[in-house]
Parts: structure tokens; sequence; C-alpha cells
């Protein structure tokens, strides 16, 4: 079935027809060529139309769903900064429309599927640093706080969607009380960093691939950034959500990081190995959240793609809660659900 065949009768799709319409820049634009771009977790979806000067992106967000004036902020917050994000051409964020510049269709993780050389992703991930470096000096100003309260509230939907709903199995009351335990830790450690503008996804989906020569990639989905741990943003990069990373590429690029961080006197660590034990366990408190969030997207929402991703978060949480005994019990209750023994401190 043709993309547009079900916009016919779709009212936020006439309301973004006559929005369009409205517009001075009209002459401008070919609406006959408007076709789906792409869609995400959340409740917005994206357009590309032709104009007389190439490609533009819709944005159509939902006002009672989504915050189409935060974008607008940060996108401002982003710019003031250099960065490679969207140009607004035109908004309506009452109604929760944007036109915005297009930065490409094909994002890092699209290139790494295709298949590209070692040397072009180191290239890329260089350019992806450099950018993250920029993007934590951003005003930061007013944003809301990625605090304890909050980091302790989204672990939850690890036990409730991914043990109980999609594994489909209950904690016992011991491993309930010593997952709290660890949680409550990871929390502590994460909130004593330094905090700093955040993403809150940058990662490979987020990430556009440079069109011109500066090297730099294209930012988007950066409407739900918070004031946060520094360490946050380079945790989601280098233990990517959808691409397996090996742990010798994870530190090489956390080293080039944390040595451009420095440079830029921003508050990371002067101790690399203190700065290691923190963004990794950053890495556990993100990739429980998003084992829960895969589950949810999946059961709720019918979003049975994000299951396929479930095999590296634990990858990735097991290859730092076995170097910590704090988290040991995190990597227990994962052997147990998977039927997995331990025998001395080995799993196997």
């Amino acid at each position: 079935m043709d993309a547009t065949s079900n916009l016919t009768n779709d009212t936020r799709y006439q309301l973004l027809l006559s929005w369009l319409q409205s517009l001075d820049c009209i002459n401008d634009l070919r609406l006959d060529t408007l076709r789906p771009a792409s869609g995400d977790a959340s409740f917005r979806r994206y357009f590309r139309l032709d104009s007389q000067d190439g490609t533009l992106i819709v944005m159509d967000a939902p006002p009672a769903k989504e915050d189409t004036a935060a974008f607008v902020d940060i996108t401002h917050r982003l710019a003031a900064q250099d960065l490679n994000v969207p140009r607004i051409l035109a908004s309506d964020v009452a109604q929760g429309f944007l036109l915005l510049s297009d930065l490409g269709q094909d994002n890092f993780w699209h290139a790494l599927q295709k298949g590209i050389d070692n040397q072009t992703i180191q290239t890329l991930y260089r350019g992806a640093i450099q950018s993250l470096v920029q993007l934590q000096q951003a005003d930061s100003t007013g944003l809301p706080h990625y605090n304890e309260a909050r980091m302790l509230e989204e672990l939850q939907v690890f036990e409730e969607w991914f043990i109980n709903q999609h594994c489909n199995t209950t904690l016992t009351e011991q491993e309930s009380k010593a997952l709290q335990t660890c949680f409550a830790a990871l929390v502590e450690d994460n909130v004593n960093v330094a905090q700093v503008f955040v993403h809150r996804d940058y990662h490979t989906p987020n990430l556009m691939m440079p069109i011109d020569d500066t090297l730099r990639p294209g930012i988007i989905d950066y409407q739900d950034a918070v004031l946060g741990p520094i360490t946050y943003d380079v945790a989601s990069l280098v233990m990517d959500a959808r691409h397996t990373w090996d742990e010798e590429q994870q530190l090489d690029w956390a080293i080039r990081y944390w040595q451009a961080a420095i440079h830029a006197n921003l508050p990371v660590s002067r101790d690399f190995a203190e700065f290691h034990q923190a963004y990794e366990w950053m890495s556990v408190q993100r990739n429980l959240r998003i084992l829960g969030v895969f589950c949810r997207l999946s059961i709720r929402d019918g979003k049975d793609w994000y299951l396929a991703h479930l095999p590296r978060l634990q990858a990735y949480i097991r290859q730092v809660c076995s170097r910590y005994e704090e988290l040991f019990p995190i990597r227990k209750v994962l052997d147990r659900i998977e039927g997995r023994q331990t025998v001395l401190g080995v799993t196997l």
C-alpha cells in the first residue's frame, strides 16, 4: 500500500496542508510532492517536500502529545553554538507544525547498515565528538533537571516492561531489594557528576551524515534536552542502542571525547579512570531504562522492531555490571531470566 494512501482522511494531514498553503513562501513549495519522510518513537511524524531550492522537512507534532515550543527553543540554543541543526523556516507552535531545512535522508545508523569503511567511521565519530563538546556548552538555563527523582522513576520501566511484561516473570523479594540498592547506587553516582546541557539521545539515529566539508553531523531529535550529567551523551554515543561497538572502540572514542572536553574546559574529571567509571555507570542507567522503553513500544504500541535491539542492550549492561561488584545483582537478575549459570564469578 502506498505510504500516502491513508492520508486523505487524516485530519491532521489536512490541517498541515492548509497551513502550508497559507505560508508566504507557498510559491516556492511543490505541495504535490509532500510525502512521508520518517517517524520515530514519539507521536511526531515528518514529511519531505520539494521546493525551488531543494527538499524541505515538515514536522507534525500534535500539541496534546508533543511540545513544539521546546523544539524551537532548543534549536535556537544549539544554532547559537554553531551546531548543524535544522533551520526553522516557518512555524505554528499552536498547531504543532514546523517547516525545516533538510539535513539529508541518511543518518549514521543508515550508513552503518549499508556498510562503510573504518576510516570513514572514525572520521564521522571524530566530528560527532567535537559536536558533542560544543553541544555541552550550550545554554541550559531553565531546562528540566534530570535529577535523582526522575532517574529513579525512569528505572522502574525496566522491571515493569522488561521483566514483568516482556520476560513474563516477577522478581523475588530478595532480587527486588538488591535491584533497588543498585538503582540507588547508580543514581547517586550519576547525579554527583557535573551538570551540563544533555541531548538525551545522542546516538546513530539522531546524527545525520555530513553534507558539507566541515564533517559536522546534522543533529536532530533534541527537543527533550535537559540539564543533566555530563557523562550521559557520551555514554549514549559509545554504547549505542542501535549499533554494537566493541569495548576497545568504546574506550578509544571515550578517551578522544575526554581529551576534547578537557581542552574545552568542560567539567569532566581530570582522572580518566574516574571518568571511565562515571560514564559506564551512566550507561547502565540509560540502557536499563531503554530496555523497558523498547519493550513498552513493542507491547503497548505494536512497534516490535525495537525488540531486535534488546540483546545489544543486555550485552552492554553485562559488560559494565560484570566489572563492578556493586552492580552484580543486575547481572544476576539477567542470568536468572536468561537461564544462565554463574560459576566462580563467570557467567556461562
